[in-house]
């Protein structure tokens, strides 16, 4: 079940299940913490996966079809945060509970998941951003990773050395990053020109159908792309449920960094610096 793989994945979030009582439609949130996972298994049909976050047992995997299931709100339950996963093929009914700690990309997820349930060819889109509670008038203008070396991490430094910075107070309360502020046209762009040995190695993991050889410009006009920010918001979406460690270990990253946004930063800041300190060794 290699729902890691990044051609495979689709898209996850945080979510419990929920039972309804017998005889009665109220439901019921179980307190399991949990994640909805998408995914194109390697039968190449597409599961629907719960999974306890805790224990890291698979509670459901589910087959769908195109245009048989839809995921909506069930009404009048409390809190407004639960969902049911009914099908047209069958009388079956999966309940779930939303467990992102803020409700703003409950419609964001709910919007995606129907949309690939409904059509393999849609592509997720995202509408809010994640609010950061890190400020960035003081970061300034920085560079973001594209391989693990000390010059392509600057702006992570950065960012943590002044999340670190923050005393007692930022301990307790620690910011919240976001991928998509960070790997930006105009954090990225820059080190094409400042180290232009970095596209070629580059070029292994680019589409195989580009109307161009592939060059520096084709390189920028990826990064500037829709698709491309819509795959950083994905990869940013999925480090939030904790449950990419299978990934990042094949990054060469520990598994804690597949956890959230920031152990992922902080993951790749450690390795920079590694491999910086054997360089100058």
């Amino acid at each position: 079940m290699d729902y890691t793989n990044t051609q495979r994945f689709i898209l996850a979030f945080k979510a419990g299940r929920a039972l309804r009582r017998d005889g009665t439609d109220s439901v019921d949130p179980k307190p399991e913490k949990g994640a909805i996972i998408l995914y194109d298994g390697e039968d190449d049909l597409l599961h629907f996966v719960w999974k306890d976050r805790t224990t890291g047992n698979v509670g459901e995997d589910l087959i769908m079809f195109e245009g048989d299931a839809s995921f909506t709100q069930v009404p009048n339950a409390p809190g407004g945060r639960t969902y049911v996963l009914k099908f047209q093929s069958s009388d079956q009914r999966h309940f779930f509970w939303m467990q992102d700690a803020s409700s703003e990309r409950d419609a964001d997820f709910v919007r995606n998941l129907n949309g690939r349930l409904q059509d393999p060819t849609f592509s997720l889109t995202w509408n809010t951003e994640v609010t950061l509670a890190a400020p960035s008038s003081t970061s300034g203008p920085s560079r973001p990773v594209q391989q693990a070396t000390a010059e392509q991490v600057e702006t992570l430094r950065r960012l943590l050395s002044s999340y670190r910075a923050g005393g007692t107070a930022a301990a307790t309360a620690p910011p919240e990053y976001s991928l998509t502020d960070i790997l930006t046209p105009a954090n990225i762009t820059p080190l094409f020109t400042s180290h232009p040995e970095l596209v070629p190695t580059l070029f292994p993991h680019l589409p195989p159908d580009l109307p161009n050889p592939p060059n520096a410009e084709t390189i920028t006009q990826i990064i500037a792309s829709p698709q491309f920010r819509s795959a950083v918001s994905n990869l940013d979406q999925a480090l939030r449920t904790g449950l990419l460690g299978g990934f990042v270990r094949s990054l060469g990253l520990p598994e804690e960094a597949g956890t959230s946004v920031e152990a992922f930063l902080k993951a790749i800041q450690d390795q920079a610096a590694s491999e910086d300190s054997m360089q100058t060794d």
